[in-house]
C-alpha cells in the first residue's frame, strides 16, 4: 500500500483567499505610505519673492490694474488691519493649487503673527486655476463656503471671459467686503451662506454614501471574489479602482476643512514677513488650509 500523505492538498479556495488577503493587506500598507509621505514637508518650492500687495508673476494684469489693486489692498489694510495679497505665477510646479497657495501664504507670512488674519488670493492662468487661502484667525469671518461662493460666482466666470483683472477685481471686492462688515454682520453672512450650502446638499444626490458602498465593494469583497479566478486574473483586476478610493479618502484626511483641500497638513513653514521690498511685507500670519478653489 502506497503511503500516506503526510501533507495533503488544500481545500479548493484556501490557499487563493490567503493570496487575496496578502495582496489587500499589501495595498493598504502600501497606501498608508503614501498618505504619510504626503503628510510630510515638500520640498522647497521656487516661490516668488513677496515684492508688493500684487505679484504679478505670470504677467496678466495692466500696470493700471495693478496700482488700483495695491491702493484698494492698503485702505483695506488700514481700515481692518488684515492683509489681503494677490497673487498670479506662471506655473504650479505640478502641484494642487491649495498645496501652493497654503505653503506661499505661510512662506510670505500674510497676516499678523499675532491674529493670523491674512488672505491670499492665487491665480494660476496656465493651469487654469483659482484658490483663495484664508489665515488661521479669519477661518470664522470668510470661511470655506464664502471662498467657494466668492471664487465660483464673482470670479471664475469673468476668468472664462478672459476677463482676468476683471475676475481678480471681483474677487478682492468680495473678499474686502467680507472683512470689512461688524462682527455680528459677518456672522450673518456666514450663516446664511451655511444655510444655502446645505439646502444645495440635501437637493443633490447622496454621493457620499455611494463612495463609501463601493469602497467596501472593492477593498473587501472584490479581492474575495477574485480569489477563485487565479493569481494572474487577481492582481490586474480588482486593485486599481479600490486603491483610488482608498487614496481619496486618505488625502482627505489631510484637509482642514476647505473644499478642494490640500493634503499636505501642517507643513514645515512658519511663515514669517521681511521677505519681500518695496516696503511691504508680511506680518509673519500662518495658514492652516482654509479656503476654496476652482478651475475654470
Amino acid at each position: 500500500m502506497g503511503k500516506a500523505n503526510s501533507n495533503p492538498s488544500p481545500r479548493v479556495g484556501e490557499g487563493h483567499l490567503s493570496a487575496a488577503a496578502q495582496g489587500l493587506a499589501a495595498r493598504f500598507l502600501l497606501l498608508f505610505a503614501l498618505f504619510f509621505v504626503a503628510l510630510t514637508p515638500a520640498a522647497a518650492q521656487d516661490f516668488p519673492k513677496l515684492t508688493g500687495r500684487v505679484v504679478d508673476q505670470a504677467g496678466i494684469l495692466g500696470d493700471a490694474d495693478e496700482v488700483s489693486l495695491t491702493q484698494q489692498l492698503a485702505a483695506l489694510e488700514l481700515r481692518t488691519g488684515r492683509q489681503v495679497v494677490v497673487a498670479t505665477v506662471p506655473s504650479l510646479q505640478g502641484y494642487p493649487i491649495e498645496d501652493f497657495g497654503y505653503q506661499l501664504g505661510r512662506t510670505w507670512g500674510i497676516g499678523s503673527k499675532e491674529n493670523n488674519d491674512g488672505v491670499l488670493l492665487l491665480v494660476a492662468p496656465e493651469e487654469r486655476q483659482v484658490s483663495i487661502e484664508v489665515g488661521y484667525g479669519l477661518e470664522p469671518v470668510l470661511t470655506d463656503t464664502l471662498a467657494s461662493t466668492i471664487v465660483q460666482g464673482a470670479i471664475i466666470p469673468r476668468f472664462r471671459d478672459g476677463d482676468y483683472p476683471g475676475g481678480i477685481q471681483a474677487g478682492v471686492k468680495a473678499i474686502a467686503s467680507q472683512l470689512e462688515l461688524p462682527p455680528e454682520e459677518a456672522r450673518k453672512r456666514v450663516a446664511a451662506a451655511d444655510a444655502q450650502a446645505r439646502k444645495r446638499q440635501e437637493g443633490g444626490f447622496p454621493w457620499a454614501g455611494l463612495i463609501w458602498l463601493g469602497f467596501f465593494a472593492f477593498m473587501f469583497i472584490g479581492p474575495l471574489i477574485a480569489g477563485g479566478r487565479g493569481r494572474r486574473s487577481r492582481y490586474r483586476r480588482g486593485a486599481g479602482m479600490s486603491d483610488v478610493i482608498l487614496w481619496g479618502m486618505l488625502s482627505g484626511m489631510g484637509d482642514s476643512g476647505r473644499h478642494g483641500g490640500g493634503g499636505f497638513g501642517g507643513g514645515g513653514f512658519g511663515g514669517g514677513g521681511g521677505l519681500g521690498g518695496g516696503g511691504f511685507s508680511g506680518g509673519g500670519g500662518s495658514f492652516g488650509g482654509g479656503g476654496a478653489s476652482g478651475g475654470w
